[in-house]
């Protein structure tokens, strides 16, 4: 096999888990709007696992390129089959509480087993037909990598062991899946309903972005408990209420943010803060709420999640209540202050800011890194200080850097 080879497969094989990934979400969103007595799970005892009240459901999933057909041959169609017949077998399912899905992008031939075996809905169920078909199929190959598969099918017959019949009657095949990107745009449908088409996509993306991390933590734990629908209703009404009209979604991935101080050794809000005596710990979490804030700023900004001039009258609020207690200070201090005395009164502005100022943006947010990391964004541009002298010292401290 070429490099070229192993690119292409190495893709197919992402694509086909992403796939997984995003069908077990679309299930997940359409379950919920039955009711929260649900669970699925991915490859639990099959790519995707449900369970609602007693009934099992067992989804084999199968993405493959355009003009790709189901056969009666098909490595697809048998090896999902040997699956399903080991289990069947084993006992390790119940066939009257399990129902088998065989959901696959590729087209199902006209008159093939797969063609008789869609759902009843269709009109084209054939039971009987379906199964003359496969074991003509298992007959006349000589797919040597089918073998296994086969034997597992004849199995059923044995003694003991519930019967090609009985398993054909509990499978549904499904032609002509949705690809993933189809997958996709249905659920944008469903979040465009839940927060409006304006929202839809960062509203999917942070749903997304949960789900994944959610299943992965489920696979990398042995016996990982499946998504219930309790869970999901949960985390899907407080994503609701996130991008609610006096909200904003905050993403975990920058409220857990810890970054080094020293990348902003040299930041002049950091400039601001030595200036007043301010000790090395404090200073490490003003670097946390000012990088946590910058980034989920600029991530409502980058998805257009703030208003026109929201960002600017957020900042003019926070100027206005710095500016009436930064007057107060220096009018209390007077012309004769000493240089103690001034960092004294200063830090205590500081204080302020880092214990009670708490003004957001909107009213329904919470997170306090916002208000106290947007007034070090604006000690950064000299908006606002802590020094009563801080504009002409800071000028002085990076007026030679500038020159350089």
């Amino acid at each position: 096999m070429t490099a070229r080879d192993d690119q292409f497969e190495a893709s197919a094989s992402a694509l086909g888990y992403l796939y997984q990934f995003a069908k077990a979400l679309h299930l997940c969103i359409e379950q919920s709007m039955s009711g929260p007595g649900w669970s699925v799970a991915v490859e639990g005892a099959d790519d995707i696992e449900k369970h609602a009240g007693s009934l099992t459901e067992l989804l084999q999933l199968k993405q493959r390129a355009a003009g790709v057909r189901l056969t009666d041959s098909s490595p697809d169609f048998w090896k999902t089959l040997r699956i399903w017949c080991l289990a069947a077998a084993a006992g390790q399912v119940s066939l009257p509480e399990t129902n088998f899905f065989l959901m696959t992008t590729a087209a199902l031939p006209e008159g093939s087993a797969g063609y008789h075996l869609q759902p009843r809905a269709s009109g084209h169920r054939d039971e009987e037909a379906a199964l003359a078909l496969l074991r003509q199929a298992r007959t006349a190959s000589t797919n040597d990598s089918l073998q296994k598969a086969f034997k597992a099918f004849d199995a059923l017959n044995d003694a003991g062991k519930p019967g090609q019949s009985a398993l054909l009657a509990r499978i549904d095949v499904i032609g002509g899946a949705p690809q993933i990107d189809e997958v996709r745009e249905t659920m944008l449908g469903h979040a465009a309903l839940a927060v409006g088409h304006y929202l839809a996509r960062p509203f999917l993306i942070r749903l997304e972005g949960w789900f994944y991390d959610r299943v992965i933590e489920q696979l990398r734990t042995k016996g990982g408990a499946p998504v219930t629908g309790e869970e999901f209703d949960q985390v899907f009404s407080e994503l609701r209420h996130q991008f609610g009209p006096d909200n904003l979604p905050i993403d975990p991935d920058i409220a857990e943010r810890q970054p080094e101080p020293a990348e902003s050794v040299d930041k002049t809000f950091v400039r601001q803060l030595d200036l007043i005596g301010v000790g090395d710990e404090r200073i490490r979490l003003a670097v946390r709420d000012y990088v946590r804030a910058f980034d989920q700023r600029s991530r409502w900004s980058e998805e257009k999640l703030l208003r026109v001039g929201e960002l600017g009258a957020y900042e003019r609020r926070l100027v206005e209540e710095w500016r009436a207690r930064f007057a107060d200070m220096r009018e209390e201090l007077g012309d004769e202050a000493s240089e103690a005395e001034m960092k004294r009164e200063a830090r205590q502005i500081y204080r302020w800011v880092d214990r009670d100022a708490r003004a957001q943006i909107r009213t329904g947010l919470e997170e306090v890194f916002i208000p106290k990391g947007s007034y070090h964004m604006l000690a950064d541009e000299l908006k606002v200080g802590w020094h009563p002298d801080f504009t002409a010292r800071l000028m002085a401290l990076l007026e030679p850097s500038v020159a350089r």
